[in-house]
């Protein structure tokens, strides 16, 4: 049986996508690294979200834990749930608004560390590559020159391990773009090792315990102070 709108329904009807993804329990704790009366800058465990999800199994996150001690918390970025690393976050309004002029001018630099399967062709380089979103991907984006926004990520070999075939980099976003660093991983052929949604488990073999991406380094102003600030944070793998 097919369906036919009456001529009165007023609005189209819209295929709605919906996640179906539960988080697992996360043991780990948020470590602070920085606090004072504006602002604060913590390093956020692998297998945590950076917000609460809709579903109400999936309440745990980093803003849900902070506004347990800092009422007025907010979030200047997010990380993906398999990422580990620094988040910024103002505790109140006022300086979240000073601290997202930053971002939109893009005066917030960070640098990550990652493990890329295989070794790469090149030491060092600038991925050039426009993300979009498709609803037939979800949740996964897409690189697309036609509809995608700008995306751009400096990258920096460290080392590379022929027993494990796997590359250490270190990676620059210069944009800032969902998915941007797993997208342009795999976009180069070296996916990162633990990413699920871009090419990152190899079929037949044990699943890592994590994605190998982590955020190590985070420059901004104070918004306060005027003090340029760098925060670092050692990678765990």
């Amino acid at each position: 049986m097919s369906f036919v709108p009456s001529k009165s329904s007023a609005a189209p009807i819209v295929a709605s996508v919906i996640d179906t993804f539960i988080a697992p329990p996360c043991l780990a704790q948020i470590e602070i690294l920085f606090e004072d009366e504006a602002i604060l800058v913590i390093n956020k465990p692998s297998g945590l979200l950076s917000l609460s999800g809709k579903n109400p199994l999936n309440l745990d996150s980093v803003h849900y834990r902070l506004v347990q001690d800092f009422a007025d918390a907010r979030l200047l970025h997010r990380l993906d749930f398999g990422t580990s690393g620094i988040i910024l976050v103002a505790r109140n309004k006022h300086i979240n608004g000073l601290l997202t002029q930053q971002f939109q001018h893009r005066s917030v630099t960070k640098t990550y560390q990652a493990l890329l399967m295989g070794k790469l062709s090149a030491d060092s380089g600038v991925i050039d590559a426009p993300i979009a979103k498709d609803a037939a991907l979800f949740p996964r984006l897409k690189i697309c020159e036609l509809e995608g926004k700008t995306a751009l990520t400096e990258y920096q070999m460290l080392s590379y391990c022929e027993q494990t075939d796997l590359s250490r980099v270190q990676f620059t976003p210069i944009t800032g773009r969902t998915h941007q660093l797993r997208l342009h991983s795999q976009h180069i052929g070296h996916p990162i090792l633990g990413c699920d949604l871009y090419g990152g488990i190899v079929e037949g073999s044990k699943k890592p315990v994590r994605m190998m991406l982590h955020a190590q380094t985070l420059a901004f102003t104070h918004p306060l102070t005027d003090e340029r600030m760098q925060i670092h944070c050692p990678c765990p793998f």
